[in-house]
Protein backbone atom coordinates (compact mmCIF):
# COMPACT_ATOMS: atom_id res chain seq x y z
CA UNK A 1 0.00 0.00 0.00
CA UNK A 2 1.20 3.37 -1.10
CA UNK A 3 2.16 5.24 2.49
CA UNK A 4 2.15 8.75 0.77
CA UNK A 5 -0.60 11.26 2.31
CA UNK A 6 -3.65 12.66 0.16
CA UNK A 7 -6.11 15.54 0.60
CA UNK A 8 -9.80 16.02 -0.77
CA UNK A 9 -7.91 18.71 -2.99
CA UNK A 10 -5.63 15.88 -4.87
CA UNK A 11 -9.31 14.15 -5.37
CA UNK A 12 -11.50 16.90 -6.16
CA UNK A 13 -9.00 18.78 -8.64
CA UNK A 14 -8.14 18.77 -11.97
CA UNK A 15 -8.71 15.22 -13.95
CA UNK A 16 -10.40 13.41 -10.91
CA UNK A 17 -12.78 15.83 -9.94
CA UNK A 18 -14.98 15.00 -13.02
CA UNK A 19 -14.37 11.36 -12.40
CA UNK A 20 -15.36 12.03 -8.72
CA UNK A 21 -18.27 13.47 -10.12
CA UNK A 22 -19.29 10.75 -12.61
CA UNK A 23 -18.65 7.72 -9.92
CA UNK A 24 -19.94 9.48 -6.87
CA UNK A 25 -23.27 10.24 -9.33
CA UNK A 26 -24.07 6.60 -10.05
CA UNK A 27 -24.03 6.06 -6.01
CA UNK A 28 -26.44 9.10 -5.25
CA UNK A 29 -29.10 7.84 -7.84
CA UNK A 30 -29.76 4.66 -6.52
CA UNK A 31 -29.40 6.05 -3.00
CA UNK A 32 -31.72 8.58 -3.81
CA UNK A 33 -33.98 6.04 -5.07
CA UNK A 34 -33.80 3.89 -2.29
CA UNK A 35 -34.85 6.50 -0.15
CA UNK A 36 -37.78 7.85 -2.16
CA UNK A 37 -38.96 3.82 -2.02
CA UNK A 38 -38.58 3.79 1.14
CA UNK A 39 -40.48 7.28 2.40
CA UNK A 40 -43.56 6.47 0.00
CA UNK A 41 -44.20 3.07 0.68
CA UNK A 42 -46.28 3.46 3.39
CA UNK A 43 -48.57 5.23 0.72
CA UNK A 44 -48.36 2.82 -1.68
CA UNK A 45 -49.69 0.22 0.77
CA UNK A 46 -52.55 2.37 1.40
CA UNK A 47 -53.11 2.27 -1.97
CA UNK A 48 -52.50 -0.59 -3.87
CA UNK A 49 -52.41 -3.08 -0.78
CA UNK A 50 -49.58 -5.32 0.01
CA UNK A 51 -48.62 -4.65 3.59
CA UNK A 52 -47.57 -8.83 3.67
CA UNK A 53 -45.15 -7.73 0.89
CA UNK A 54 -43.84 -4.76 2.47
CA UNK A 55 -40.71 -6.43 3.33
CA UNK A 56 -40.52 -7.84 -0.22
CA UNK A 57 -40.14 -4.28 -2.04
CA UNK A 58 -36.37 -3.93 -0.27
CA UNK A 59 -35.41 -8.16 -0.84
CA UNK A 60 -36.17 -8.42 -4.12
CA UNK A 61 -34.54 -4.85 -5.37
CA UNK A 62 -31.41 -5.96 -3.75
CA UNK A 63 -31.49 -9.50 -4.77
CA UNK A 64 -31.37 -8.08 -8.21
CA UNK A 65 -29.03 -5.43 -6.90
CA UNK A 66 -26.26 -8.51 -5.92
CA UNK A 67 -26.74 -10.25 -9.72
CA UNK A 68 -26.36 -6.72 -11.65
CA UNK A 69 -23.03 -6.18 -9.44
CA UNK A 70 -22.12 -9.85 -10.19
CA UNK A 71 -22.50 -8.48 -13.58
CA UNK A 72 -20.43 -5.58 -13.21
CA UNK A 73 -16.79 -7.18 -14.35
CA UNK A 74 -18.07 -8.86 -17.28
CA UNK A 75 -20.19 -6.06 -18.71
CA UNK A 76 -17.23 -3.54 -18.28
CA UNK A 77 -14.35 -5.72 -19.99
CA UNK A 78 -17.14 -6.44 -22.58
CA UNK A 79 -18.39 -2.71 -23.28
CA UNK A 80 -16.17 -0.21 -21.56
CA UNK A 81 -17.18 2.26 -18.99
CA UNK A 82 -19.58 4.55 -20.74
CA UNK A 83 -21.60 1.77 -22.25
CA UNK A 84 -21.53 -0.18 -19.01
CA UNK A 85 -23.40 2.69 -17.06
CA UNK A 86 -25.53 3.40 -20.00
CA UNK A 87 -27.15 -0.31 -19.76
CA UNK A 88 -27.30 0.25 -16.18
CA UNK A 89 -28.84 3.63 -15.98
CA UNK A 90 -31.54 2.48 -19.06
CA UNK A 91 -32.22 -0.61 -16.65
CA UNK A 92 -33.01 1.69 -13.60
CA UNK A 93 -34.75 4.34 -15.91
CA UNK A 94 -37.43 0.96 -17.30
CA UNK A 95 -37.97 -0.01 -13.17
CA UNK A 96 -39.07 3.39 -12.50
CA UNK A 97 -41.32 3.42 -15.31
CA UNK A 98 -42.87 -0.16 -14.25
CA UNK A 99 -43.43 1.63 -10.50
CA UNK A 100 -44.83 4.67 -11.34
CA UNK A 101 -47.31 2.18 -13.48
CA UNK A 102 -47.74 -0.33 -10.76
CA UNK A 103 -51.77 -1.66 -10.35
CA UNK A 104 -50.81 -3.96 -7.53
CA UNK A 105 -48.27 -4.86 -5.53
CA UNK A 106 -46.95 -7.68 -7.55
CA UNK A 107 -46.43 -5.56 -10.32
CA UNK A 108 -44.66 -3.10 -8.37
CA UNK A 109 -42.22 -6.02 -7.13
CA UNK A 110 -41.52 -6.41 -10.36
CA UNK A 111 -40.61 -2.57 -11.15
CA UNK A 112 -38.33 -2.68 -7.93
CA UNK A 113 -36.60 -6.24 -9.35
CA UNK A 114 -35.72 -3.91 -12.77
CA UNK A 115 -34.68 -1.29 -11.01
CA UNK A 116 -32.17 -3.34 -8.60
CA UNK A 117 -30.62 -4.63 -11.32
CA UNK A 118 -29.92 -1.90 -13.13
CA UNK A 119 -29.05 0.12 -9.77
CA UNK A 120 -26.91 -2.60 -8.36
CA UNK A 121 -24.58 -2.50 -11.40
CA UNK A 122 -24.12 0.95 -11.63
CA UNK A 123 -23.74 0.96 -7.74
CA UNK A 124 -20.76 -1.86 -8.36
CA UNK A 125 -19.69 0.15 -11.17
CA UNK A 126 -18.72 2.90 -8.94
CA UNK A 127 -16.62 0.94 -6.74
CA UNK A 128 -14.88 -1.08 -9.46
CA UNK A 129 -13.79 2.46 -11.55
CA UNK A 130 -12.12 3.31 -7.96
CA UNK A 131 -8.77 1.25 -8.45
CA UNK A 132 -8.97 1.65 -12.48
CA UNK A 133 -8.76 5.65 -12.48
CA UNK A 134 -7.36 6.29 -8.83
CA UNK A 135 -4.18 6.21 -7.48
CA UNK A 136 -3.94 3.92 -4.70
CA UNK A 137 -3.16 6.81 -2.08
CA UNK A 138 -6.58 8.16 -2.92
CA UNK A 139 -8.74 4.97 -2.20
CA UNK A 140 -9.75 5.67 1.20
CA UNK A 141 -10.96 9.16 0.73
CA UNK A 142 -12.53 8.07 -2.87
CA UNK A 143 -14.51 5.28 -1.37
CA UNK A 144 -15.52 7.97 1.29
CA UNK A 145 -16.92 9.96 -1.37
CA UNK A 146 -18.48 8.01 -2.85
CA UNK A 147 -20.27 6.07 0.10
CA UNK A 148 -21.19 9.33 1.35
CA UNK A 149 -23.75 10.06 -1.73
CA UNK A 150 -26.15 7.85 0.78
CA UNK A 151 -25.49 11.51 2.97
CA UNK A 152 -26.71 13.42 -0.44
CA UNK A 153 -29.49 10.82 -0.50
CA UNK A 154 -31.10 11.33 3.04
CA UNK A 155 -31.41 15.20 2.13
CA UNK A 156 -33.30 14.73 -1.41
CA UNK A 157 -34.41 11.16 -1.51
CA UNK A 158 -37.36 11.67 1.85
CA UNK A 159 -37.99 15.07 0.21
CA UNK A 160 -38.83 13.78 -2.75
CA UNK A 161 -40.53 10.81 -1.63
CA UNK A 162 -42.11 12.53 1.10
CA UNK A 163 -43.50 15.48 -0.71
CA UNK A 164 -45.35 13.39 -3.23
CA UNK A 165 -46.86 11.30 -0.67
CA UNK A 166 -48.31 13.57 0.77
CA UNK A 167 -49.68 15.09 -2.72
CA UNK A 168 -51.26 11.52 -3.10
CA UNK A 169 -48.77 11.50 -5.97
CA UNK A 170 -46.06 8.60 -5.14
CA UNK A 171 -46.12 7.32 -8.80
CA UNK A 172 -44.65 10.80 -9.93
CA UNK A 173 -42.12 10.29 -7.47
CA UNK A 174 -40.36 7.46 -9.58
CA UNK A 175 -41.17 9.53 -12.55
CA UNK A 176 -38.91 12.08 -11.51
CA UNK A 177 -36.03 9.95 -12.09
CA UNK A 178 -36.57 9.63 -15.40
CA UNK A 179 -34.73 12.91 -16.46
CA UNK A 180 -31.96 12.35 -13.68
CA UNK A 181 -31.35 9.49 -15.41
CA UNK A 182 -31.10 10.92 -18.56
CA UNK A 183 -28.80 13.33 -17.40
CA UNK A 184 -26.49 10.62 -15.50
CA UNK A 185 -26.21 9.05 -19.13
CA UNK A 186 -24.98 11.97 -21.08
CA UNK A 187 -22.31 12.77 -18.36
CA UNK A 188 -20.66 9.34 -17.93
CA UNK A 189 -21.09 9.30 -21.98
CA UNK A 190 -18.78 12.40 -21.86
CA UNK A 191 -16.75 11.79 -18.82
CA UNK A 192 -15.54 8.34 -17.89
CA UNK A 193 -13.04 6.59 -20.50
CA UNK A 194 -13.40 4.48 -23.63
CA UNK A 195 -13.64 0.69 -23.52
CA UNK A 196 -9.48 -0.24 -23.11
CA UNK A 197 -9.29 -3.12 -25.96
CA UNK A 198 -5.66 -4.45 -23.98
CA UNK A 199 -7.51 -5.48 -20.92
CA UNK A 200 -7.40 -9.42 -20.11
CA UNK A 201 -10.66 -11.25 -20.93
CA UNK A 202 -13.11 -11.96 -17.45
CA UNK A 203 -13.54 -15.54 -16.50
CA UNK A 204 -16.95 -17.11 -16.50
CA UNK A 205 -19.71 -15.76 -14.31
CA UNK A 206 -20.06 -17.95 -10.61
CA UNK A 207 -23.89 -18.64 -11.89
CA UNK A 208 -24.10 -21.70 -8.93
CA UNK A 209 -23.14 -19.45 -6.12
CA UNK A 210 -25.91 -16.19 -7.57
CA UNK A 211 -28.76 -18.93 -8.20
CA UNK A 212 -27.95 -20.37 -4.00
CA UNK A 213 -27.18 -16.75 -2.60
CA UNK A 214 -30.43 -15.43 -3.79
CA UNK A 215 -32.05 -18.71 -3.58
CA UNK A 216 -31.05 -18.06 0.01
CA UNK A 217 -32.55 -14.95 0.57
CA UNK A 218 -35.75 -15.33 -0.99
CA UNK A 219 -36.37 -18.77 1.09
CA UNK A 220 -36.27 -16.24 4.21
CA UNK A 221 -38.46 -13.99 2.45
CA UNK A 222 -40.86 -17.07 1.53
CA UNK A 223 -41.15 -18.11 5.27
CA UNK A 224 -41.62 -14.49 6.71
CA UNK A 225 -45.26 -14.20 4.12
CA UNK A 226 -46.58 -16.39 6.86
CA UNK A 227 -46.97 -15.51 10.75
CA UNK A 228 -46.74 -19.38 11.59
CA UNK A 229 -43.67 -20.19 13.14
CA UNK A 230 -43.38 -23.53 11.33
CA UNK A 231 -43.26 -21.70 8.21
CA UNK A 232 -40.42 -19.15 9.28
CA UNK A 233 -38.37 -21.83 10.88
CA UNK A 234 -38.41 -23.22 7.65
CA UNK A 235 -37.22 -20.68 5.71
CA UNK A 236 -34.42 -20.12 7.48
CA UNK A 237 -33.71 -23.87 7.77
CA UNK A 238 -33.44 -23.99 4.00
CA UNK A 239 -31.80 -20.55 4.10
CA UNK A 240 -29.12 -21.87 5.90
CA UNK A 241 -29.14 -25.06 3.81
CA UNK A 242 -28.56 -23.16 0.84
CA UNK A 243 -25.57 -20.73 2.23
CA UNK A 244 -23.60 -24.55 3.28
CA UNK A 245 -23.77 -25.38 -0.30
CA UNK A 246 -22.50 -22.27 -1.12
CA UNK A 247 -19.60 -22.00 1.10
CA UNK A 248 -18.62 -25.88 0.22
CA UNK A 249 -19.31 -24.80 -4.26
CA UNK A 250 -17.00 -21.66 -3.59
CA UNK A 251 -14.72 -23.12 -1.58
CA UNK A 252 -13.82 -26.13 -4.68
CA UNK A 253 -15.10 -24.45 -7.58
CA UNK A 254 -12.30 -22.15 -9.97
CA UNK A 255 -15.47 -19.90 -10.81
CA UNK A 256 -15.97 -17.74 -7.82
CA UNK A 257 -17.94 -15.11 -6.80
CA UNK A 258 -15.52 -14.01 -4.06
CA UNK A 259 -11.68 -13.73 -3.79
CA UNK A 260 -9.79 -16.53 -2.89
CA UNK A 261 -10.03 -17.97 0.79
CA UNK A 262 -12.80 -15.88 1.20
CA UNK A 263 -14.61 -17.79 3.09
CA UNK A 264 -12.53 -19.61 5.53
CA UNK A 265 -13.24 -18.47 8.71
CA UNK A 266 -9.04 -18.25 9.96
CA UNK A 267 -8.64 -15.39 6.80
CA UNK A 268 -8.70 -11.60 7.09
CA UNK A 269 -10.94 -11.50 4.06
CA UNK A 270 -13.73 -13.84 6.21
CA UNK A 271 -13.04 -11.12 9.25
CA UNK A 272 -13.76 -8.57 7.40
CA UNK A 273 -16.81 -9.18 5.00
CA UNK A 274 -18.17 -11.02 8.27
CA UNK A 275 -17.41 -7.37 9.92
CA UNK A 276 -19.45 -5.33 7.10
CA UNK A 277 -22.42 -7.84 6.55
CA UNK A 278 -22.79 -7.57 10.59
CA UNK A 279 -22.65 -4.18 10.29
CA UNK A 280 -25.51 -4.03 7.37
CA UNK A 281 -27.72 -6.50 8.79
CA UNK A 282 -28.20 -4.65 12.03
CA UNK A 283 -28.91 -1.16 9.95
CA UNK A 284 -31.60 -3.28 7.47
CA UNK A 285 -34.41 -2.70 10.41
CA UNK A 286 -34.14 0.74 8.92
CA UNK A 287 -36.86 -0.60 6.22
CA UNK A 288 -39.65 -0.07 8.59
CA UNK A 289 -39.11 3.07 10.39
CA UNK A 290 -41.13 4.92 8.45
CA UNK A 291 -43.84 2.52 8.89
CA UNK A 292 -43.43 2.76 12.64
CA UNK A 293 -43.20 6.64 12.90
CA UNK A 294 -46.34 7.09 10.88
CA UNK A 295 -48.38 4.34 12.44
CA UNK A 296 -47.08 4.42 16.18
CA UNK A 297 -45.89 8.46 16.15
CA UNK A 298 -48.11 10.19 13.72
CA UNK A 299 -45.98 11.59 11.80
CA UNK A 300 -45.63 12.67 7.68
CA UNK A 301 -44.38 10.79 5.12
CA UNK A 302 -41.98 13.85 4.80
CA UNK A 303 -40.90 13.39 8.66
CA UNK A 304 -40.89 9.84 8.95
CA UNK A 305 -38.51 9.65 5.61
CA UNK A 306 -36.03 12.32 6.96
CA UNK A 307 -35.96 10.93 10.81
CA UNK A 308 -35.30 7.10 9.17
CA UNK A 309 -32.89 8.57 6.86
CA UNK A 310 -30.79 9.90 9.89
CA UNK A 311 -28.91 6.36 9.74
CA UNK A 312 -27.46 7.28 6.54
CA UNK A 313 -26.28 10.85 7.59
CA UNK A 314 -24.93 9.24 10.49
CA UNK A 315 -23.07 6.99 8.34
CA UNK A 316 -22.21 9.58 6.06
CA UNK A 317 -20.38 12.02 8.91
CA UNK A 318 -18.59 9.32 10.80
CA UNK A 319 -17.19 7.90 7.13
CA UNK A 320 -16.11 11.21 6.22
CA UNK A 321 -14.86 11.97 10.18
CA UNK A 322 -12.64 9.31 9.89
CA UNK A 323 -11.57 8.61 6.07
CA UNK A 324 -7.87 10.29 7.07
CA UNK A 325 -7.53 8.31 10.34
CA UNK A 326 -4.30 5.93 10.15
CA UNK A 327 -2.81 3.17 11.75
CA UNK A 328 -4.31 2.92 15.74
CA UNK A 329 -7.15 5.59 14.56
CA UNK A 330 -8.53 2.85 11.76
CA UNK A 331 -7.96 0.55 14.56
CA UNK A 332 -10.24 2.25 17.11
CA UNK A 333 -12.77 3.23 14.28
CA UNK A 334 -13.09 -1.15 13.06
CA UNK A 335 -13.59 -1.81 16.70
CA UNK A 336 -16.08 0.77 18.11
CA UNK A 337 -18.35 0.78 15.18
CA UNK A 338 -20.47 -2.61 16.60
CA UNK A 339 -20.81 -0.72 19.42
CA UNK A 340 -22.58 2.60 18.48
CA UNK A 341 -24.75 0.41 16.73
CA UNK A 342 -25.33 -1.83 19.52
CA UNK A 343 -26.39 1.00 21.68
CA UNK A 344 -28.39 3.13 18.80
CA UNK A 345 -30.60 -0.80 18.33
CA UNK A 346 -30.97 -1.02 22.21
CA UNK A 347 -32.57 2.50 22.21
CA UNK A 348 -34.44 1.70 19.71
CA UNK A 349 -36.04 -1.20 21.08
CA UNK A 350 -36.94 0.48 23.93
CA UNK A 351 -38.45 3.77 22.93
CA UNK A 352 -40.04 2.95 19.32
CA UNK A 353 -42.96 0.74 20.32
CA UNK A 354 -44.02 3.65 22.49
CA UNK A 355 -46.78 5.87 20.86
CA UNK A 356 -45.48 9.42 21.26
CA UNK A 357 -47.99 11.15 20.24
CA UNK A 358 -45.97 13.35 18.20
CA UNK A 359 -44.32 14.70 21.17
CA UNK A 360 -40.53 15.36 21.07
CA UNK A 361 -39.35 14.41 24.27
CA UNK A 362 -40.02 10.56 22.90
CA UNK A 363 -38.90 11.17 19.30
CA UNK A 364 -35.39 12.60 20.52
CA UNK A 365 -33.90 9.18 21.80
CA UNK A 366 -35.41 7.57 18.78
CA UNK A 367 -33.45 10.47 16.36
CA UNK A 368 -30.14 9.96 18.48
CA UNK A 369 -30.43 6.63 18.33
CA UNK A 370 -31.01 6.21 14.34
CA UNK A 371 -27.87 8.66 14.01
CA UNK A 372 -25.84 6.27 16.32
CA UNK A 373 -26.81 3.13 14.29
CA UNK A 374 -25.34 4.92 10.75
CA UNK A 375 -22.58 6.17 12.88
CA UNK A 376 -21.56 3.31 13.85
CA UNK A 377 -20.87 1.67 10.10
CA UNK A 378 -19.41 4.61 8.90
CA UNK A 379 -16.90 5.39 11.52
CA UNK A 380 -14.48 1.86 10.06
CA UNK A 381 -16.38 1.87 6.83
CA UNK A 382 -13.65 2.91 4.34
CA UNK A 383 -11.20 1.34 5.69
CA UNK A 384 -13.00 -2.43 6.13
CA UNK A 385 -13.07 -1.41 1.99
CA UNK A 386 -9.71 -0.49 1.62
CA UNK A 387 -8.37 -3.50 3.53
CA UNK A 388 -10.56 -6.12 1.02
CA UNK A 389 -8.63 -3.92 -1.68
CA UNK A 390 -5.48 -4.30 0.69
CA UNK A 391 -5.53 -8.15 1.21
CA UNK A 392 -6.98 -9.58 -1.98
CA UNK A 393 -4.01 -11.17 -4.24
CA UNK A 394 -3.29 -9.21 -7.34
CA UNK A 395 -5.02 -11.94 -9.47
CA UNK A 396 -8.36 -11.13 -7.57
CA UNK A 397 -8.34 -7.67 -7.34
CA UNK A 398 -11.71 -7.12 -9.96
CA UNK A 399 -13.64 -9.82 -7.89
CA UNK A 400 -12.65 -8.42 -4.78
CA UNK A 401 -13.81 -4.90 -5.87
CA UNK A 402 -17.04 -6.08 -7.20
CA UNK A 403 -17.27 -8.41 -3.94
CA UNK A 404 -17.47 -5.34 -1.74
CA UNK A 405 -20.66 -4.49 -3.19
CA UNK A 406 -22.37 -8.50 -3.23
CA UNK A 407 -21.50 -8.77 0.16
CA UNK A 408 -22.91 -5.48 1.04
CA UNK A 409 -26.06 -6.36 -1.02
CA UNK A 410 -26.11 -9.75 0.18
CA UNK A 411 -26.51 -8.40 3.78
CA UNK A 412 -28.82 -5.95 2.75
CA UNK A 413 -31.02 -8.14 1.06
CA UNK A 414 -30.48 -11.25 4.01
CA UNK A 415 -31.36 -8.03 6.81
CA UNK A 416 -34.40 -6.87 5.08
CA UNK A 417 -36.10 -10.73 4.78
CA UNK A 418 -35.52 -11.47 8.31
CA UNK A 419 -36.56 -7.89 9.22
CA UNK A 420 -40.42 -8.81 7.24
CA UNK A 421 -40.25 -11.91 8.70
CA UNK A 422 -39.64 -10.93 13.01
CA UNK A 423 -42.15 -7.98 11.95
CA UNK A 424 -44.78 -10.11 10.37
CA UNK A 425 -44.51 -12.69 13.41
CA UNK A 426 -45.11 -10.27 15.92
CA UNK A 427 -48.14 -8.75 14.82
CA UNK A 428 -47.61 -6.24 11.96
CA UNK A 429 -49.91 -7.99 9.46
CA UNK A 430 -53.11 -6.49 10.85
CA UNK A 431 -52.87 -2.85 10.30
CA UNK A 432 -55.58 -1.73 12.68
CA UNK A 433 -53.70 -3.86 15.53
CA UNK A 434 -51.70 -0.56 17.05
CA UNK A 435 -50.28 -3.40 19.62
CA UNK A 436 -49.23 -5.47 17.19
CA UNK A 437 -47.18 -3.03 15.44
CA UNK A 438 -45.72 -1.93 18.45
CA UNK A 439 -45.00 -5.57 19.50
CA UNK A 440 -43.34 -5.90 15.91
CA UNK A 441 -40.92 -2.57 16.17
CA UNK A 442 -39.40 -4.27 20.33
CA UNK A 443 -39.04 -7.44 18.87
CA UNK A 444 -37.40 -6.44 15.22
CA UNK A 445 -35.22 -4.00 16.89
CA UNK A 446 -34.26 -6.01 20.25
CA UNK A 447 -33.39 -8.98 17.94
CA UNK A 448 -31.34 -7.04 15.52
CA UNK A 449 -28.81 -6.11 18.43
CA UNK A 450 -27.31 -10.06 18.02
CA UNK A 451 -25.51 -8.53 14.37
CA UNK A 452 -23.82 -5.93 16.19
CA UNK A 453 -22.48 -8.30 19.41
CA UNK A 454 -21.08 -10.87 16.39
CA UNK A 455 -19.29 -8.23 14.58
CA UNK A 456 -17.79 -7.01 17.63
CA UNK A 457 -15.77 -10.53 17.36
CA UNK A 458 -15.23 -9.96 13.89
CA UNK A 459 -14.01 -6.46 14.25
CA UNK A 460 -11.55 -7.11 16.82
CA UNK A 461 -9.96 -9.78 14.22
CA UNK A 462 -10.36 -7.09 11.28
CA UNK A 463 -8.36 -3.99 13.24
CA UNK A 464 -5.38 -6.58 14.03
CA UNK A 465 -5.21 -7.30 10.44
CA UNK A 466 -1.82 -5.82 8.65
CA UNK A 467 -2.72 -5.16 5.27
CA UNK A 468 1.22 -5.28 3.96
CA UNK A 469 1.86 -8.79 5.77
CA UNK A 470 -1.85 -10.00 4.87
CA UNK A 471 -1.00 -9.50 1.18
CA UNK A 472 2.49 -10.81 1.00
Amino acid sequence: MSTEESSWSDLLSGKNAARSIALSGGVALHAINIYIATTILPSVVKEIGGLDLYAWNTTLFVVASILGSALTAKVLQRTGPRVSYAIAALFFLAGSFICALAPSMPVMLVGRSVQGLGGGLMFALCYSMIQLVFEERLWPRAMALVSGMWGIATLIGPAIGGIFAEMDAWRAAFGALVPVTLAYILLTSNVLPKRDMNQPPVGRLPLLQLFLLAAAVLSVCAGSASSLPTWNLLGIGLCLLLVFFLVRHESSTLTRLLPKDALRLNTPLCALYATMGLLVIGMTSEIFVPYFLQTLHGQTPLISGYLAALMAAGWTLSEVMSSGWRERGVRRAIISGPVFVLVGLIILAVTTPFNSGGDWALLTPICIALTLVGFGIGIGWPHLLTRVLQVASAEDQDSAASSITTVQLFATALGAALAGMIANMAGLNDPSNAEGTANAARWLFALFTIAPILALVTAVRSARIRPDLAAA
